[in-house]
């Protein structure tokens, strides 16, 4: 018998606050029909003044926590994955710990820009699979408004905020491709693309928060090709084919992406989820805001295996197959 990280719960939130194309056209040197023939997006939502990442966290982990029948007093430790903190110091995931009214446990949070939700899924499944904590809520929540140039219609017509949250538990399965929950999970970084995509501030270099700045063309080239073969490594260490999946649900950053990648892992488009025409980029936040949408939806079945894959700044990317 083995340990496996089984999802239990699923939740999400977004901001009240939805803006559609048009307003950017009110107001820069683009269209609707410009952004949607490029990215797919139509609207995507902002968080209201005053509102913060760690607010939009709690209210997707109050979610998962209803989805999956459980109480703060079940979770053993929480993993946030956000390039958007409220503070540079203390991590997020503690303000969301005293959200809940949690006075045990672990809270952190992980920083891999659009792949961080990947990698924070990987770190819980870890812990739970080393005996150090039963149940996880892993968590994705972004403010990306609050970095955006809104001079640079190449990225600030991309992003979204939101948060998307699932809780991990520990359950025996027998070692084999079929069981339930993580089966394999692949990361990777590369920082000489490091300039491909970054804010350029820093609490050690300008000692200001920054703006977001990429190198699109570059990103999406990198995207496609490291994407489709994160999720087949995947995919090997779990003794699985493409063939067996059932859902890809990837980090909705651009349509164009997601389906170059669909077609390159030789996935239909009616096995992928996609929202990012409703959310728009929501960086960490974009695979459990999906995960969750299209669980609400009554989407997947049990058994049905599952692969995430993402990629972001740094560069940093990777993928995660789960069973279910």
């Amino acid at each position: 018998m083995t340990l496996r990280s089984v999802v239990r719960g699923t939740g999400h939130y977004l901001p009240d606050r939805v803006v559609p194309n048009s307003w950017f056209a009110e107001r820069l040197d683009t269209s609707d029909e410009w952004i949607r023939t490029r990215t797919g997006i139509e609207r995507r939502h902002f968080a209201a003044e005053g509102q913060a990442t760690s607010d939009m966290g709690l209210r997707a982990a109050r979610a998962a926590l209803d989805k999956a029948g459980l109480t703060p007093d079940d979770i053993d430790g929480i993993v946030l994955a956000t390039s958007t903190p409220d503070h540079t110091f203390p991590a997020s995931a503690t303000m969301i710990q005293y959200g809940l009214g949690m006075t045990h446990g672990f809270a952190y949070d992980v920083q891999a820009v659009c792949a961080g939700f990947v990698f924070a899924l990987a770190n819980a499944d870890a812990m739970i699979r080393g005996g150090l904590a039963k149940r996880v809520l892993v968590i994705g929540s972004e403010t990306f408004s609050r970095i955006l140039d809104w001079t640079d219609r190449g990225t600030c017509v991309l992003f979204g905020d939101g948060a998307g949250a699932l809780i991990l538990e520990a359950q025996e399965g027998a070692g084999s491709s079929n069981d339930r929950g993580i089966l394999s999970a692949d990361l990777n970084s590369d920082g000489q693309y490091r300039e491909l995509l970054y804010v350029d501030g820093g609490v050690s270099t300008t000692g200001t928060a920054g703006q977001l700045r990429m190198q699109g063309n570059l990103v999406f080239r990198h995207a496609v090709e490291k994407l489709a073969k994160t999720a087949h490594i995947a995919l090997d260490k779990a003794g699985l084919t493409a063939g067996e999946v059932d859902w890809l649900v990837p980090h909705q950053a651009n349509a164009r992406i997601i389906t170059a990648t669909a077609q390159k892992m030789g996935l239909p488009m009616d096995k992928v989820v996609l929202t990012v025409a409703d959310h728009g980029n929501t960086s960490a936040a974009s695979i459990p805001l999906a995960l969750s949408v299209a669980d609400g939806e009554g989407r997947f079945a049990p058994g049905d295996v599952i692969v995430t894959e993402a990629i972001g700044g740094g560069l940093s990317w990777g993928s995660v197959v789960l069973r279910w």
